[in-house]
C-alpha cells in the first residue's frame, strides 16, 4: 500500500486527506477551520465515512496539524500501520519557475514565499502548512503540487497580455491559469472514460464551482485557460466578475472614489452570480430563477453566455473538440447550468440528451446523445487523488 497525505493548508484552515494511492481511495480526511481566531469547528472522517467532530481552538497550523494527529490516534486510521512515504502540499502560484511538481526544500521554500506577491491570499498560507507539516513528518519527503504548473505549457500567444514587454516582466504580468491539477486529473479521466489515449483528444475541460475556469487541453497539455495571472479573469464565478474592461476598474476609483481595496473586495467578493442575482451559491440562484426571480434569471443568461463563448473561442484554438467535460460542484450538480451552457451548439456537433443529463451520479458519464459529433461529459474531479499520485511520481515511492 502506497500512502500520501495531501494537504491542503489556508490561511483559517487545514484540510488534509490520507489517500491509498494504489487503490485510488481515501484512508481518511479531515478539515480544521478558524485557526488563529479563536473556538472553531474539527471533523476527521474515516474510511467508513464515520466522521468525529470538535470544537477546537488552534492558535496556528503547528496546533492544526498537533489535532490532526491526535484524530488519527483517537478515531484511526492509525498512522503507524499506514504511515505515509510522503506529504503532497497543494501551492497555489508557481509563477514560471515551476512547471511540475516539486520536492521540498529550503530553496523552493524561500521561492513560494517570494512568489506571495503574486498570490498574497493564498502562498503564505500554504507555506505555513509545508513548515508545520515538515515539523509533523520530519522523516519524509515533502512535494509541492502547483496549481498553475498544468498551464505551463501554454504557448506565449496564450499567455502573454498585450502590455509594454518591459514593464510586464519586470512585475512577471501574465496568464497564469490556476485548477490546474483539477484540468490535469479531469482530462486523464475523461480519456480513460472514452478508451482513447489522452495523447490524441482534444478536450474542452469545464471546472465550474464557486471559482470557475475552462481549459483547452490538447493531447493532455494545456493550450489556453480562461482565469490569468490571477483567478479573477475568465468566466463569471460565484463572487467574481470574470472578465471586464479594464478601464471599469480606472473608473471606479475616479468618478466612485473607491479606493484599491474597495475595488479588489468589490471584484473579488460581491460580484459574480452573488452582484447579479442576489446569491452566489449556484443552488440558491438557479431556486430563485425557477420561482421567478428576474435578477436571477439574467445572472444565469450571463453565466452560460461566458461558457458558450469560451467554448467557440477554445474550440476555434482547437481546431476539432473530442469532447466537452464538465466538473467540480456545479459542473458535476446542476443539470440546468449544463444544459443551458451547451444551448445552441449543435453547430459545432454538441447534442446534450435531456435524460442522461438529468441522472445524478458521482460516477463519470455521457450525458450527449449517442449520435453527437462531440461528447458530452460529466467526470468528477479529485484534486486530492491528483496531488497524490503527483507526489508519488516525484518520490518514487
Amino acid at each position: 500500500m502506497s500512502v500520501v497525505l495531501v494537504v491542503n493548508s489556508g490561511s483559517s484552515s487545514l484540510k488534509y486527506q490520507l489517500v491509498d494511492v494504489g487503490a485510488g481511495t481515501p484512508l481518511a480526511s479531515g478539515l480544521v477551520e478558524r485557526i488563529g481566531a479563536g473556538p472553531g469547528p474539527a471533523a476527521h472522517t474515516d474510511a467508513a465515512g464515520r466522521t468525529s467532530r470538535d470544537e477546537v481552538s488552534v492558535a496556528d497550523h503547528h496546533a492544526a496539524f498537533a489535532w490532526m494527529l491526535q484524530a488519527f490516534a483517537e478515531h484511526g486510521p492509525s498512522l503507524e500501520s499506514h504511515a505515509p512515504v510522503a506529504v503532497g502540499h497543494r501551492v497555489v502560484q508557481g509563477g514560471a519557475r515551476f512547471f511540475e511538481p516539486t520536492v521540498i526544500t529550503e530553496l523552493v521554500k524561500i521561492n513560494i514565499d517570494e512568489l506571495s506577491v503574486l498570490a498574497p491570499l493564498h502562498n503564505p498560507a500554504n507555506l505555513a502548512g509545508i513548515v508545520a507539516a515538515e515539523r509533523a513528518f520530519p522523516s519524509v519527503p515533502h512535494v509541492a503540487v502547483f496549481d498553475t504548473a498544468f498551464h505551463q505549457t501554454m504557448p506565449p500567444a496564450a499567455y502573454l497580455y498585450a502590455l509594454d514587454r518591459d514593464v510586464a516582466e519586470r512585475h512577471r504580468i501574465r496568464r497564469y491559469g490556476f485548477h490546474g491539477t483539477s484540468h490535469r486529473y479531469v482530462s486523464r479521466a475523461a480519456a480513460s472514460f472514452l478508451d482513447r489515449p489522452v495523447e490524441e483528444l482534444k478536450l474542452i475541460v469545464l471546472h465550474l464551482g464557486n471559482g470557475a475556469s475552462a481549459c483547452a487541453v490538447d493531447g493532455g497539455r494545456s493550450v489556453e485557460t480562461s482565469m490569468g495571472m490571477t483567478p479573477l479573469e475568465g468566466l463569471a464565478m460565484g463572487t467574481r466578475s470574470g472578465d471586464l474592461d479594464p478601464a471599469i476598474v480606472l473608473h471606479l476609483q475616479r468618478r466612485a472614489g473607491l479606493g484599491v481595496d474597495e475595488v479588489d473586495d468589490l471584484l473579488n467578493k460581491r460580484s459574480g452570480m452573488l452582484g447579479l442575482g442576489g446569491h452566489g451559491d449556484m443552488r440558491d440562484l438557479t431556486e430563485a430563477a425557477e420561482a421567478g426571480d428576474e435578477a436571477a434569471r439574467t445572472a444565469l443568461d450571463v453565466y452560460a453566455h461566458r461558457i458558450r463563448s469560451y467554448v467557440g473561442a477554445y474550440a476555434a484554438q482547437l481546431g476539432r473538440v473530442d469532447a466537452i467535460v464538465f466538473t467540480a460542484g456545479v459542473g458535476e450538480n446542476a443539470p440546468g447550468v449544463r444544459a443551458m451552457a451547451l444551448a445552441g451548439l449543435g453547430g459545432f456537433g454538441v447534442a446534450v440528451d435531456p435524460d442522461r443529463n438529468a441522472i445524478r451520479s458521482r460516477a463519470a458519464r455521457r450525458i450527449s446523445t449517442d449520435d453527437s459529433r462531440t461528447a458530452v461529459l460529466v467526470v468528477p474531479t479529485n484534486e486530492e487523488l491528483e496531488i497524490a499520485r503527483q507526489t508519488l511520481e516525484v518520490v518514487g515511492a
